[in-house]
């Protein structure tokens, strides 16, 4: 097998993720053009660095690092020469939902979006892409303690935050639960 054939064999395992990765970088960015970009950057990087995949390891966790790192390393470089987007007013929704769920969905969304970023990312990692606690901790290179500590603090917040008690989203019910 030559080396060109086999750099190519594994794109086809890093595209089987692309839903995943959009829905990360949904998470990350709530936009959908920086949610394209984030995940083109995520695959162009990990198709350069594919050398440097260990095999055996979890692809999902290490593409999910490389954007993680990414999206943080961009905010940093762009956070002096962006906008205030949420000062913009185009960027709210002109006419508001009138459907219930819709708003319920509006507002933990909102919710979410308040929590800070540490402990919203861990949240999300877990509680909607369905990431185990080993591979949280690899994404965002901190010790299992800590993961669970987040995921803790951040359910708290995200109750109180929806005026709900914590003690009524036992672990097993609620949707965010890891």
């Amino acid at each position: 097998m030559t080396g060109r054939n086999s750099r190519q064999a594994p794109s086809d395992d890093v595209t089987d993720w692309i839903p995943a990765l959009r829905a990360f970088a949904w998470t990350l960015c709530r936009n959908d053009q920086e949610v394209d970009d984030l995940v083109q950057e995520t695959l162009m990087k990990a198709i350069a660095a594919f050398d440097r995949y260990q095999k055996g390891t979890n692809l999902k966790s290490w593409l999910f690092t490389i954007m993680r790192n990414s999206f943080y390393n961009n905010a940093r470089k762009s956070a002096r020469e962006r906008p205030a987007a949420a000062d913009c007013a185009s960027i709210g929704v002109s006419v508001p939902a009138t459907q219930d769920w819709s708003m319920t969905g509006v507002e933990v969304w909102a919710a979410i979006g308040r929590l800070p970023p540490h402990y919203r990312e861990v949240l999300i990692l877990i509680g909607m892409v369905g990431e185990s606690y080993d591979n949280v901790a690899r994404i965002c290179d901190i010790p299992m303690g800590t993961v669970k500590s987040r995921l803790n603090r951040a359910r708290t917040m995200l109750a109180a935050e929806l005026g709900q008690a914590p003690e009524s989203y036992p672990g097993e019910t609620l949707a965010l639960a890891g």
